[in-house]
């Protein structure tokens, strides 16, 4: 048994789960009597346009989002790259289109909706009063606040003239179905891309509440429309929603199943301990090795090896001036924390192939990895004090590298223990 080739298949079989070539067909809409409008953003949402595109019998148009290297061509959708995660221009300037594109439709046409991760930042059309370098400092402060994913998409969704519901109110009168694949800790629809095409049930008052607690700064005329109420959100009710249907047609779970499948096929007991664990990425590797220390005292010798899995989307305080991501991070963590217990491999990764800013999926962690890394003049904690465990795996070989995956659905996380010391 190679435990590095084990769980690089299992991650595999996870990114493949959530493939849109083959979640999107299945949830295709009936054609309409009028014309049917594709729009999206995310990272997977050209491969979603693309099957989309590849399964439609009809005429079709659009205009679609992704992120820079995350392209695929389309012959009648047209599809824009744009910076992830920080916007810029390119985004912007595609954010209005959109906005213009599905206006004037009538009650005949459909709008076809291609969302998932990465969608937030791809659509920086910020409200009036706010400036699209005011959006790229705050969603800087943002991500390198600790905030949870869900704090996070909450100041988005009301900083922005798209996202909260709005883009489905342009679209009104028109049908509008919604292909979402879930990138979120609990799969809730107004937290993919932020919500542009669902309902909002956070509030200004809510949001006012998060930029005070993670001191972000605004501009006061944007501080006074979230206090009086000008820049709510679309909420459930509205009637300019009324024609929306939504999907979610991938999520972690599904591939946290498919990754513990590929471990039962190799003799390997896998327990999915849950599809949307969140918090800080450290404090959740120090207790995944206080569990992983319980497993190992309690296996039998000759018991099956056994693997734990988990998704969702954890967050990093940024202190230090390291390269790291949230997978890595929780994986450096993990393996201070655990202190070379023998027996014990690990693999962490995000599933659209980038952790945190830098083009590497995430990390593999041996049972030998520190003292490795010691004998390099690698020291484990400073590295993971500075935010820095991109540099600390790769240094020792150790990065794991897939390239854009053109689909999202969170991180991965598997720790696969072989048996007691």
């Amino acid at each position: 048994m190679n435990p590095r080739e084990i769980l690089t298949e299992m991650f595999e079989a996870a990114i493949a789960a959530a493939q849109p070539a083959l979640c999107v067909p299945p949830h295709l809409p009936q054609p309409p009597e009028g014309r049917l409008i594709v729009i999206g953003a995310g990272k997977a949402s050209a491969a979603m346009a693309k099957a989309a595109e590849d399964n439609w019998k009809g005429e079709l148009s659009g205009l679609v989002v992704t992120r820079h290297g995350y392209n695929i061509p389309c012959k009648r959708i047209e599809i824009v790259e744009a910076a992830h995660p920080v916007p810029d221009g390119n985004g912007f300037k595609a954010a209005q289109r959109m906005m213009s594109l599905v206006r004037n439709l009538t009650e005949k046409d459909m709008v076809l909706c291609l969302f998932s991760g990465g969608g937030s930042a791809l659509l920086p059309l910020p409200i009036e009063g706010l400036t699209l370098e005011d959006k790229q400092r705050v969603n800087e402060s943002l991500l390198k606040s600790g905030a949870a994913i869900s704090e996070i998409n909450c100041v988005r969704r009301h900083l922005s003239a798209i996202k909260g519901g709005r883009l489905a109110a342009a679209c009104w009168p028109a049908k509008v179905v919604n292909l979402l694949i879930s990138d979120v800790p609990g799969d809730n629809a107004m937290d993919i891309a932020s919500g542009p095409t669902v309902a909002d049930t956070t509030t200004c008052a809510d949001t006012l509440t998060l930029l005070d607690a993670y001191k972000i700064p605004l501009p006061a005329a944007v501080i006074k429309k979230l206090k009086d109420g000008t820049a709510e959100s679309i909420k459930p009710g509205d009637p300019r929603i009324s024609n929306v249907t939504t999907k979610i047609i991938a999520t972690p779970q599904m591939a946290l199943e498919k990754a513990a499948a590929v471990a039962e096929k190799n003799g390997i007991t896998a327990y999915i301990l849950s599809d949307h664990l969140e918090g800080e990425a450290r404090s959740l590797g120090k207790r995944q090795a206080f569990l992983t220390r319980q497993t190992v005292r309690r296996m039998l010798p000759m018991m099956k090896p056994r693997v734990l899995l988990s998704g969702g989307e954890t967050t990093v305080t940024v202190q230090g001036t390291g390269h790291g991501g949230r997978n890595v991070e929780f994986l450096l963590s993990l393996g201070v924390t655990l202190d070379e217990k023998t027996g014990v491999y690990a693999l962490a990764g995000d599933t659209d192939g980038v952790d945190g800013t830098e083009e590497i999926a995430g990390g593999f962690l041996a049972p030998d990895s520190l003292t490795r890394a010691r004998a390099l003049g690698i020291d484990p904690v400073a590295c993971l004090n500075n935010n820095d465990a991109h540099s600390f795996f790769k240094r020792l070989g150790d990065s794991i590298i897939t390239g854009p995956t053109f689909t999202n659905v969170n991180d991965f996380r598997a720790i696969l223990v072989l048996g007691r010391p």
